[in-house]
């Protein structure tokens, strides 16, 4: 007997290798405001808690309120024109969710990335593959909070006893936690393998391919 129905993924590290749109959109908002861009590993280390946490690392430390205001709205005018240039699905992506839904899984995307971007993105990466899609917006917290993850388990006909949350970081671990559900750790997305491994993380994948040894 299948032990799960819905299989719910972030994004960002995730199915999609967005990390040089994110590093380009993150160095122009600074870069426009005056403060000293940032390498592609810090912004590595930087994303997972949403754009605005993103900003909030990458702005130097003692910084007003309205500047990290300014440069989150930098952000998000540049990254609503760029987030397709560099971005793309991770080798393996495509196939592994084809054979899922082939197989009858309920599939949805619970993302810290701003929703505007994961509405455009998914379309465009992955059309019909998804049956719930949610990203940042106001009104919902956003992981490590389960409540976009239970909002998605509603939208796919499933709960706590057969749901599995597929990620790459922490955040990715402790939303899991809080839902209650399983978390699938991939070790190809930003935080790597070791880190995961540091996280206590019980189930890790390093190729698509093997999620099904957990499914």
């Amino acid at each position: 007997m299948r032990r799960y129905k819905a299989i719910i993924f972030d994004l960002d590290g995730t199915l999609l290798d967005t990390l040089t749109d994110l590093a380009e959109g993150t160095n122009y908002a600074l870069r426009v405001n005056g403060f000293p861009e940032r390498t592609p590993d810090e912004i590595r280390r930087f994303v997972g808690n949403g754009a605005r946490k993103l900003i909030e690392r990458a702005v130097p430390d003692r910084q007003l309120e309205a500047a990290l205001e300014k440069v989150r709205q930098d952000f998000d005018i540049y990254y609503k024109v760029h987030c397709k240039d560099h971005t793309g699905p991770y080798p393996g992506i495509m196939e592994m969710l084809q054979e899922l839904v082939q197989q009858g899984y309920s599939l949805g995307v619970v993302s810290n990335k701003p929703d505007f971007a994961v509405q455009e993105l998914i379309p465009e990466y992955f059309p019909g593959i998804f049956t719930s899609v949610s990203g940042e917006r106001q009104g919902v917290a956003k992981k490590p909070a389960p409540d976009l993850i239970r909002e998605a388990m509603k939208n796919l006909q499933a709960d706590s006893s057969n749901a599995v949350y597929v990620g790459d970081s922490e955040v990715d671990l402790e939303a899991a936690v809080n839902a209650g559900i399983p978390c699938i750790s991939v070790a190809w997305g930003f935080k790597g393998k070791k880190f995961l491994e540091e996280q206590q993380a019980e189930m890790i994948i390093e190729k698509p391919s093997e999620i099904q040894k957990y499914l």
